[in-house]
């Protein structure tokens, strides 16, 4: 796990062109969750922020780029899971003129953010909740514009368009930038570990995270976005993509293959085991047959905290699909 003390190096910020920095954020690994900085005409705005331990290194990398907290307009995020929002509060009380964005149905969490703590502790536990995320900082009503279908926000004559992408969460929105044709995607677009990466490029996952997962609204986000010929998809986890029709397809078939997996192992009394076993030997084939430049050992450790997630959400899916 990341050193989270460690404050943040010229090497983990990367120029992506088009004025969007991605900024290692420092948790769970290195290269595991990025932070998006766009700057346009001195001023600028984040696109999700990691937890309240990231607050020293996303300022970090302001003061690298010669900005000030003031020069801050915006804290923009993705959905409210906490890997993507857990900092927004602490972070906001160093930026006086940000508000902070986010989609409706996520504002009332960031404003009371108990019950989000209470359900990611159901997840992963309470102590690695606080471990992993510290204190989250409620963030004050005033300070908070709702971004759904069709919002459009301007960061210095720069329009952002905001997309309503259910299907990871009802929660999420993805952004479109006009001026580098990226969309910042948050979850909706899954994840891309560098070190899974190989000759062949990227290799994608579905992230099929509880409590929220629906595959056709998956699906139909994914298509929505496709609609606008994006040249590349930003992640949360990790940072840009290209070849995005290719990945698209690529990654609509693994959700196919996770829910008839889901599906094969429902009915099963020993459901949950014969799920994670399942979905963690399909990805493992997929992650060799990718040619990840990894030893199997070293692939399953790097999948285990997605095999474990995917399987819940699931699980959760399935049993919601009965009522």
């Amino acid at each position: 796990m990341t050193d989270r003390s460690a404050p943040l190096a010229w090497s983990d910020v990367t120029d992506l062109g088009h004025g969007i920095w991605a900024l290692d954020t420092g948790f769970k690994r290195p290269l595991f969750d990025a932070s998006h900085l766009v700057v346009e005409n001195g001023h600028a705005a984040y696109v999700d922020v990691a937890s309240t331990h990231s607050v020293p290194r996303l300022l970090a990398a302001l003061e690298g780029l010669g900005l000030t907290p003031a020069d801050v307009d915006h804290v923009i995020l993705t959905h409210v899971h906490l890997d993507h929002s857990g900092g927004a509060g602490a972070l906001l009380r160093h930026l006086p003129a940000a508000k902070l964005v986010v989609h409706p149905r996520g504002a009332r969490h960031m404003i009371d953010p108990s019950k989000l703590v209470k359900g990611s502790a159901a997840v992963f536990g309470e102590e690695e909740v606080r471990t992993a995320y510290g204190d989250v900082v409620p963030v004050d009503a005033e300070r908070i514009i709702e971004a759904g279908e069709g919002f459009v926000l301007e960061l210095a004559g720069r329009p952002l368009h905001f997309l309503d992408t259910p299907g990871h969460a009802r929660h999420h929105v993805c952004i479109w930038d006009e001026a580098s044709r990226s969309f910042f995607t948050g979850d909706t677009f899954g994840l891309a570990y560098p070190e899974l990466a190989s000759d062949r490029g990227a290799f994608i996952i579905p992230t099929t995270t509880p409590v929220q997962f629906d595959p056709e609204a998956l699906a139909e986000s994914i298509g929505r976005m496709l609609q606008r010929a994006p040249r590349a998809m930003l992640l949360t986890h990790y940072s840009q993509v290209g070849d995005v029709e290719h990945l698209a397809r690529e990654l609509m078939g693994q959700v196919r293959t996770l829910v008839d997996l889901a599906r094969a192992a429902d009915g099963s009394p020993e459901r949950s085991s014969h799920l994670r076993t399942a979905i963690g030997e399909y990805l493992l084939g997929r992650a060799v047959d990718h040619g990840c430049p990894q030893p199997p050992d070293r692939l399953r450790e790097l999948l285990a905290h997605d095999v474990e997630l995917n399987a819940q959400g699931l699980e959760v899916w399935l049993d919601k699909a009965k009522k």
